[in-house]
C-alpha cells in the first residue's frame, strides 16, 4: 500500500518524501520501489555524506526520497518548478510514532512558508505501537468483519485507538524521565555542597579557621570513639593518643601527666586542640604565613577533588544496581536517596580527615642552588725535544696574543695551529 501510494503520487509530478522508524524499514522500502522502477534516494545515517546534495533534490518534480526521523532535520526541502502547482510536496509515513511529537515533526516538513502540501500515514495492526498499547481489541474486531489484510482500514475508532497508544507511551516515557530525575536531584543537592566548599576556595576565603574546626571534628570524633563511658577511668586515653598522633604531633603516651587531659570530655578535646594549634602554629613558622595561605587552598582542593572523583565513580555503580532491592519488596528511589545520605556524610567526613592530618605533613623541598663552576688551571706542557735541539717553548701567559707556532695554551705541547689554532 506503501508503494502504491508513492508510485501514484510520483507520477503525478510531486514530489514525496517518504518516513520510516529505522534503517532497516528504509531499505526494505527502498528494494520494493526498485522492484517497481521508481527512481528513490535513500536518506538514512549510512548516506550522511550526501545528506545535503539529497535534500537538495527531494523537492524536484517526481522525487521520491525515503528518509529516517533525524535524517534531513533542520534544513527545508525546496520546492522545484512547477510542483507548487501540483499540489506540493507529499508526505508518507509508513508508520506512526511513539510520540505525537515526532508525527508532527514528519507533517511539517511539507506546507512550509505558504506552500501547498500533503500528508498520509500508514498503520498496520502488527506494528509495534498497536501491538503493544491495546491493538488486540481492533485486531479481533477486523478478524470478526473479515476484512483484508491489504483493505485500507479508515475509521475513527481506529484514530482513536492509534491517540490513546500514543498517549500512554508518552506517559510512560514522562514517567520515565521524572523518575530519572529524582535520582538526579538527589546528587545535584551534594553537588552544590562540593561546589560550595570548592568556590570558597577559589575566591579566596581564609582557609586557617575552617582547617582548624576540620582538626577539631577529627578530634571530637576520636574522642567520642574512645571515651564512651561516663567513668575516666575506662577511657582508652592510650589509644587516643596513638590515634591522633597520626593525624598532628603528640608526646609519648608515657611522657603525658595522667591528670593533664582533666574529667570531661570538653576537657580532653580542648587539651588535644591546644597541641593540634601549637603543631600548626610551628609548621606556620616552618614554611613561613604566605606559604601556608598557597598550602592551605592547594590541599583543600585537591583533597575534594580527589575524593568527588572517586564518589561520583561509586554512586555511579551504586545507581546501576538499585533496581534489584525492588526484589525485596523496598522502593529503589527510597533506598538510593537512604544509601547516597550516608555515603556523602561519609565522604564529608573523609575529606575532613585527610586535609587535616595532610596540613601537618606538608614539607616544602626547595631546589639547592647550582654548584659554581669549576675552571681547572691548565696543565704544564711536558718538555719535549725541538728540532733545533732545544726544549719545546712555554705556554704564553694568558692574555697575551698567540701566534701560531707559539705552545697551545691547553699544555698539550703541540703548537697552537697544530692544536686548538685549527
Amino acid at each position: 500500500a506503501v508503494a502504491d501510494e508513492i508510485q501514484e503520487t510520483a507520477t503525478t509530478g510531486r514530489p514525496v518524501l517518504v518516513g520510516t522508524v529505522s534503517v532497516e524499514k528504509s531499505e526494505r522500502l527502498a528494494r520494493l520501489l526498485e522492484k517497481r522502477g521508481v527512481p528513490h534516494e535513500v536518506l538514512n545515517a549510512k548516506q550522511h555524506e550526501r545528506e545535503a546534495l539529497i535534500v537538495a533534490k527531494a523537492g524536484q518534480p517526481g522525487a521520491v526520497t525515503i528518509a529516517t526521523n533525524m535524517a534531513g532535520r533542520g534544513t527545508d526541502i525546496v520546492l522545484g518548478e512547477g510542483v507548487a502547482k501540483a499540489g506540493g510536496l507529499h508526505i508518507v509515513g509508513t508508520e506512526r510514532h511513539e510520540s505525537r511529537r515526532i508525527d508532527n515533526q514528519l507533517r511539517g516538513r511539507s506546507g512550509r512558508q505558504g506552500d501547498p502540501g500533503s500528508s498520509r500515514f500508514f498503520l498496520a495492526l502488527d506494528d509495534d505501537l498497536m501491538r503493544i498499547f491495546g491493538g488486540e481489541r481492533i485486531k479481533n474486531m477486523m478478524n470478526m468483519l473479515r476484512v483484508g489484510d491489504d483493505e485500507p482500514i479508515e475509521s475513527r475508532l481506529v484514530s482513536k485507538q492509534i491517540e490513546g497508544a500514543q498517549t500512554k507511551v508518552e506517559g510512560h516515557n514522562f514517567d520515565a524521565r521524572r523518575y530519572l530525575v529524582e535520582y538526579d536531584d538527589v546528587m545535584n543537592k551534594q553537588r552544590e555542597i562540593i561546589y560550595g566548599e570548592r568556590r570558597k576556595v577559589l575566591e579566596g576565603v581564609a582557609l586557617r579557621d575552617l582547617v582548624l574546626s576540620w582538626v577539631r571534628k577529627v578530634v571530637e570524633d576520636a574522642v567520642n570513639e574512645r571515651c564512651e563511658s561516663r567513668h575516666p577511668d575506662n577511657w582508652d586515653i592510650e589509644g587516643l593518643v596513638g590515634q591522633l598522633g597520626t593525624v598532628f604531633p603528640l608526646p609519648p603516651f608515657a611522657e603525658i601527666p595522667p591528670d593533664e587531659f582533666g574529667e570531661t570530655k570538653e576537657a580532653v578535646i580542648d587539651r588535644l586542640m591546644q597541641y593540634a594549634q601549637t603543631a600548626y602554629q610551628a609548621k606556620e613558622a616552618e614554611l613561613t604565613e604566605p606559604m601556608m595561605r598557597q598550602v592551605e587552598q592547594f590541599v583543600v582542593l585537591k583533597t575534594i577533588d580527589s575524593k568527588w572523583i572517586s564518589y561520583l565513580t561509586m554512586m555511579e555503580h551504586f545507581k546501576e544496581g538499585i533496581g534489584l532491592r525492588a526484589f525485596g519488596q523496598k522502593d529503589p528511589l527510597v533506598e538510593y536517596k537512604n544509601e547516597a545520605f550516608q555515603a556523602f556524610q561519609e565522604l564529608l567526613n573523609d575529606i575532613q580527615f585527610d586535609i587535616a592530618s595532610n596540613m601537618y605533613r606538608v614539607q616544602i623541598t626547595r631546589e639547592p642552588p647550582p654548584p659554581p663552576a669549576l675552571v681547572s688551571p691548565p696543565a704544564s706542557a711536558p718538555r719535549s725535544a725541538s728540532p733545533n735541539g732545544g726544549g719545546a717553548k712555554a705556554p704564553v701567559p694568558a692574555g697575551t696574543k698567540l701566534g701560531r707556532n707559539d705552545p697551545c695554551w691547553c699544555g698539550s705541547g703541540k703548537k697552537y695551529k697544530k692544536c686548538h689554532g685549527r
